[in-house]
């Protein structure tokens, strides 16, 4: 069975009285203390469309309340689903009946779309939880590339996935990558660059100037003859913001189809390290650890993916050709 646009919208109803305390303040800032498992910014669409009445009237979002007033919602809440469940195995790192966490493994997209209409991480969402049908985007919260290995969080109620979109905008999710790129770094640093949709090729993204404000920190995990292992931590989270911030500072990741350019083999290289860079088809990135407040409890959830073996095997050959060359050059002194 498909879940799609006109079988996941669900009627949603939800009285309330306005508290004699809130008397003078905005009637929206009121509804969304009334009914906090939905956004503020779709309760005032609801305010405006008539959806949500005071005292069995419509009511503009800045009108005061003079407390006690009768507060009725009664909404339909698009799901925003259009796929498949199927039978995809999932890695999950944490779970109850909120949220998930979980570990996506590289090549798995997130959402069925032009080109990838099934296999996705939400067909997979469906078959194990068939009630996610009914938040919007199935839970998803924030999204990996395609080729972007590594740790996710899903809300499984719209109370929940309210409150993480809440804590992503508040930039209150620690969120750290690992990143293998091009070049020999001697330290970390922050880049602070916007980054927006590029003018030309609609598959890109770009620094500009007139962009979304994007913040990535980055420090030394390990320093290679050609190469750096980077911990990269998200104070923003811009579409392809490490990969486009790497490029913009002259290290790209390594085996990025997009932004990383032709490949660049260290002189010398050994045999085994020329065939992971070569062999190396997506982005060297894999988001590691994920640290956020649970949307109910309030208490610190912490979890981390594993590294995957086409990563450990690329930072292996990076050590060891290291190591190769450092020796060569202690003999021929």
């Amino acid at each position: 069975m498909a879940f799609d646009m006109s079988e996941n919208t669900s009627p949603t109803q939800r009285q309330a009285l306005v508290p004699d305390t809130a008397a003078g303040r905005r009637f929206d800032a009121v509804v969304a203390e009334l009914f906090p498992e939905f956004s503020r910014s779709r309760l005032t669409e609801w305010i405006k469309t008539g959806a949500v009445l005071m005292d069995g009237e419509p009511a503009r979002p800045r009108d005061p309340v003079r407390g006690g007033e009768s507060v009725s919602l009664n909404a339909v809440l698009d799901t925003e689903v259009n796929a498949q469940p199927e039978d995809i195995p999932l890695s999950i790192l944490y779970e109850d009946e909120h949220v998930y966490v979980i570990d996506k493994p590289a090549g798995l997209v997130v959402h069925p779309g032009a080109g990838n209409p099934t296999g996705t991480l939400v067909n997979a969402l469906l078959f194990r939880d068939p009630e996610i049908a009914k938040v919007p985007r199935a839970g998803v919260v924030h999204r990996l590339d395609k080729d972007t290995s590594g740790i996710m969080m899903v809300a499984r109620t719209v109370q929940a996935q309210t409150a993480l979109v809440e804590q992503l905008s508040a930039r209150e999710v620690h969120r750290q990558y690992l990143a293998v790129v091009v070049g020999a770094l001697v330290a970390g640093g922050t880049v602070d660059a916007a980054i927006d949709r590029h003018p030309r090729d609609r598959l890109r993204m770009g620094v500009r100037e007139d962009g979304k404000d994007a913040v990535t920190h980055y420090r030394l995990r390990e320093r290679f003859r050609a190469h750096t292992a980077l911990e990269c931590r998200l104070e923003t989270g811009r579409t392809h913001q490490i990969r486009v911030h790497m490029a913009h500072i002259k290290h790209a990741i390594v085996g990025d189809p997009l932004y990383g350019g032709s490949l660049k083999l260290p002189k010398g290289a050994s045999d085994e390290l020329v065939a992971q860079l070569r062999g190396f088809k997506r982005q060297a990135l894999h988001a590691e650890t994920l640290e956020f407040q649970h949307p109910i409890t309030g208490e610190t959830i912490s979890n981390t993916a594993p590294v995957p073996a086409d990563l450990l095997a690329l930072t292996k050959a990076l050590r060891e050709d290291s190591k190769a060359f450092a020796e060569r050059e202690r003999d021929r002194w």
